[in-house]
């Protein structure tokens, strides 16, 4: 079914025409239809889904159209709006109710755009601008600008002053409040997976959001590390170089998250024991426990960071560490039964270790020590030990034994 056999009027709009604009590759098109009704859509074979406002889905592609709406918002937050979706709502009044200009271009079917709030120019400028006052409205759109600043900053893309402005002032009064934990969650690990997460959380902290919505990693800026080990001092400072670091190593989300939050500890130390962090580790565990829970993030980001948290040290010290604690680090990791997520915890302490002014190209012999270490370990065969009669304590114990020696045999690399 083409375009032109649809009800009134078809426009692409949102992503689709902003990245084509840019050059981006397109990931999905969304369509809306003007000067139709939910009888006539169904009439031609539309299928609907949309819970609060009318949303269908194309016969053959699949693909979303949404008729022309206009919203009112109702109630605090972002559930109370009310939506009027008619004939009579114009294209204008469907882009003026979108968040940023850019995603706020339509195009017709003989490919000719339209702009009537100026989203061609902050393409060219490399903004992220609010349509119009309706932004305030909705606090995800907080989230979701900083996470389009996370995509985009590479490009160039910045926040628009009147909008940080506008942010603040929405979250000045208590908008960030409402949103609810799943949402934040699902715009937080979004974030993740762009090209530049820290962009997502400068934004937050920018307008004041990242102290409402994750006060454990707002409370590091201006928190001092030792100078000697720490060229940039703040320890804010630190993790955003860390997260940088981990999107440069891996693109596993969950393995950005627990770089970003290693560190939390810090920021509950009391000020007349700075710059010394001592037993942060500890401490950075449990606020990290505190965040997953508060945002109901999956299993395996929690313990990926939660990992990370307890022993980035002992993975920084691994070159002085004796073989029996080296089995230890393995044993409390679970890394015999899972190696894929203890290669994760090493790229999380690589970022770690990388994240400082100097230190981002220095090679990390630790996990290369620690990688061979565990495939020592795991290659110790067990059949011998149950040939000579060893079982229950007793079999572990040899077995333990015999991982320490080869763990022991192994030639350890000078630390950088």
């Amino acid at each position: 079914m083409s375009r032109a056999r649809l009800p009134g009027e078809t426009y692409l709009v949102g992503g689709a025409v902003r990245d084509r604009l840019l050059g981006l590759p397109v990931r999905e098109r969304d369509w809306v239809v003007v000067g139709s009704t939910p009888e006539e859509m169904r009439a031609r074979g539309f299928r609907p889904v949309g819970k609060d406002f009318p949303v269908f889905l194309h016969p053959q592609t699949q693909e979303e159209y949404a008729l022309a709406r206009t919203e009112r918002k109702t109630a605090p937050g972002y559930h109370g709006f009310v939506f009027h979706a008619a004939p009579d709502v114009s294209l204008e009044d469907d882009l003026r109710r979108r968040d940023l200009t850019i995603n706020a271009i339509a195009e017709r079917a003989d490919g000719t755009l339209v702009d009537p709030y100026g989203g061609q120019q902050d393409l060219e400028r490399r903004l992220l601008r609010h349509v119009s006052s309706a932004f305030a409205e909705d606090p995800v759109r907080i989230l979701r600008v900083a996470r389009f600043a996370a995509r985009l900053a590479p490009l160039g893309f910045r926040v628009a002053d009147e909008t940080l402005a506008l942010m603040r002032t929405m979250t000045d009064a208590g908008e960030v409040n409402a949103l609810v934990p799943e949402r934040v969650w699902q715009e937080l690990a979004r974030a993740l997976g762009e090209p530049a997460p820290r962009a997502f959380f400068e934004t937050l902290r920018a307008c004041g959001a990242l102290a409402r919505l994750m006060p454990e990693l707002d409370r590091l800026w201006g928190v001092p590390q030792p100078p000697q080990y720490h060229p940039e001092i703040d320890t804010g400072d630190h993790v955003m170089r860390v997260l940088d670091q981990s999107v440069i190593l891996s693109p596993e989300p969950a393995t950005r998250f627990a770089a970003l939050l290693h560190d939390l500890g810090k920021g509950t130390t009391p000020p007349e024991q700075w710059p010394r962090h001592i037993g942060h580790e500890q401490r950075s565990e449990q606020l990290v426990l505190d965040v997953c829970t508060r945002f109901k993030a999956p299993n395996e980001f929690r313990d990926l960071a939660r990992l990370v948290a307890r022993e980035h040290g002992n993975a920084h010290r691994a070159l002085e560490l004796c073989p029996t604690t080296v089995l230890k680090l393995f044993e409390g990791s679970d890394a015999f039964r899972r190696p894929e997520r203890f290669e994760q915890f090493l790229l999380a302490c690589e970022a770690d270790a990388r994240g400082r002014p100097g230190y981002e190209t220095r090679p990390y012999p630790q996990a290369d020590f620690l990688r061979a270490a565990l495939a020592a370990a795991r290659a110790v065969p067990v059949q011998p030990l149950l040939t000579q009669g060893h079982k229950g304590a007793q079999l572990a114990e040899h077995l333990h034994r015999a991982r320490a020696n080869a763990v022991g045999a192994l030639p350890r690399p000078e630390s950088d």
